[in-house]
């Protein structure tokens, strides 16, 4: 797996530590996302503006084991996949990791021995290998079960709309009763982002011994991030994703470069098909995806650095 947690030098970091709160809208992050954003209104998306319950019923992420297939060390359940996603749940003597392959894409995890684990089909409609491999020695591995699905996604977005390895949330989690909390309180769902925004940016802050030392394959607990109040930029990301996702925003959480210095960083992108933001001093594009970098607005970083969008490069999504 790719390594996550390239704003390890702290001096680097305190380069970030300069700049205002910003919010930058710019179109998708790839694939036929923007596409669809554009001419397709997600149907979970809520009420127009001015409606107090915009957030839709709560949208779960489960295995059933019943319906999965594997082997006695990997079972893979593919009964979900036109909601945005499967089930894996493993158990063997030796280190496995998930590859999820689409087209050009891969995606690679580390699986968790003995608890069933959800992992998002993001890359859209078609045909998907999926493989669990299993490790012999060192960084050496080999295919433990494959198989394949045909997708064919109920919504574009309903990769983003649910619970995954990488924002893991049930309807009891602390963060979800918080964001649920917001979402009353608002008129809109811009307002609810707006909310959500600022409650992150004011009660988290940056853990700058994590970011020395975390190691490849770790994963955020968004109500662990919410308790402490500190994290790095995957914990940022991963409380947004779900505090958004739990009240029907689809949000993706995004892996990728920033220039200048090319550091490997985490954020976000939500879907709105509101006209604007609430109180605030930016500006949302509406009917399209917008990216959301809660670190360093946290941090209060630099708008030159963070610029217009184009010094973001994509990398994956989750």
């Amino acid at each position: 797996m790719i390594n996550m947690f390239s704003i390890r030098d702290k001096k680097r970091i305190l380069i970030l530590s300069f700049v205002i709160c910003t919010l930058l809208a710019i179109c998708g992050c790839g694939g036929d996302d923007s596409a669809s954003a554009s001419s397709n209104a997600s149907s979970s998306s809520g009420d127009q503006a001015g409606s107090k319950t915009f957030a839709p019923e709560f949208k779960t992420a489960e295995f059933h084991e019943d319906k999965a297939e594997g082997n006695g060390e990997a079972q893979i359940d593919l009964s979900t996949t036109s909601d945005g996603y499967f089930g894996v749940l493993c158990n063997s003597d030796a280190k496995l990791k998930l590859q999820v392959f689409k087209d050009s894409d891969t995606y690679t995890y580390d699986i968790e021995q003995g608890e069933a684990q959800i992992f998002p089909l993001q890359c859209g409609d078609g045909s998907y290998t999926i493989k669990v491999m299993k490790n012999v020695s060192d960084n050496k591995y080999y295919e433990l079960y494959t198989t394949t699905a045909s997708v064919s996604l109920s919504d574009s977005k309903a990769p983003f709309l649910r619970p995954n390895a990488y924002a893991n949330y049930t309807k009891s989690s602390d963060c979800v009763k918080v964001a649920a909390k917001m979402a009353s309180e608002s008129n809109s769902e811009s307002e609810f982002v707006d909310q959500v925004y600022k409650y992150i940016c004011k009660e988290v802050d940056y853990d700058f011994e994590e970011a020395k030392t975390v190691s490849t394959g770790y994963v955020p607990d968004p109500d662990e991030v919410m308790e402490t109040g500190k994290g790095i930029c995957f914990d940022y990301a991963s409380l947004a994703a779900s505090m958004l996702r739990s009240q029907g925003i689809p949000t993706k959480i995004i892996f990728g470069y920033v220039a200048p210095d090319n550091l490997y960083h985490a954020w976000n992108m939500f879907y709105t098909d509101e006209t604007g933001w609430v109180s605030v001093k930016f500006d949302v594009k509406p009917g399209d995806w917008n990216r959301l970098d809660l670190t360093f607005s946290a941090n209060g970083e630099n708008a030159d650095f963070i610029g217009d969008g184009t010094n973001y490069s994509d990398v994956y999504q989750y």
